[in-house]
């Protein structure tokens, strides 16, 4: 073999061996670009479903949960809070619930899988504000025909104890009730479809 021929295939392993190593830096270069591209674990947490206990909820009481950054209410309504819901119906923009703001399970005239939990999103159909709770019958700011429910004091909309909106407030809507299920009987799993364990 000559110089020229020895020098010739020289240069070509000199420049695939060069190529090669190019190509697999060029390679881990961009592992760290392709996997900034996942959710990281904080925004995947953010939005998986959340456990809540209830066991312990007394009758009337309201249980305050986070789920994907919003605040959702969980309702355990006494039977005379259930036995309102009906005397409501012909104050309500919608009373059946025809509008998708619940699972299909849940469009009921309790807006529930179990009548004696409502679970809602507590972010109120207009500007987003957060409604109170105010199970109280009758407190004069609200007048004579208030039965309990939730109201907005941004923009004084209400909503009854099953989460629909009254009729001449500022919410076009009923609250949103997100999927839920029941673990069994005294645990809540929030942001998954099921019915009642």
């Amino acid at each position: 073999m000559n110089a020229q021929a020895v020098h010739t295939t020289r240069r070509r392993v000199l420049v695939a061996a060069t190529s090669l190593v190019g190509a697999m830096g060029a390679g881990f270069a961009l592992v760290p670009f392709v996997a900034s591209m996942n959710p990281s674990a904080r925004a995947r947490a953010a939005g998986a479903p959340v456990e809540a206990e209830i066991g312990k909820l007394e009758p009337g009481a309201l249980l305050r949960v986070k789920w994907r950054g919003k605040p959702v209410w969980v309702v355990h309504r006494t039977p005379a809070m259930l036995a309102s819901l009906a005397s409501n119906d012909h104050k309500l923009v919608d009373p059946t619930s025809q509008v998708p703001q619940q699972p299909a399970y849940c469009q009921n005239p309790a807006r529930s899988i179990k009548p004696e939990y409502l679970v809602a999103i507590g972010i109120c159909t207009h500007l987003g504000c957060s409604p109170t709770y105010r199970p109280e019958v009758a407190p004069e700011d609200l007048g004579a025909e208030w039965k309990g429910g939730f109201h907005c004091p941004c923009h004084g909309s209400r909503f009854d104890l099953a989460a629909r909106v009254f009729k001449n407030v500022p919410a076009p809507t009923n609250l949103v009730i997100p999927k839920h299920t029941y673990l069994n009987a005294t645990t809540l799993l929030i942001g998954e479809d099921g019915a009642a364990a």
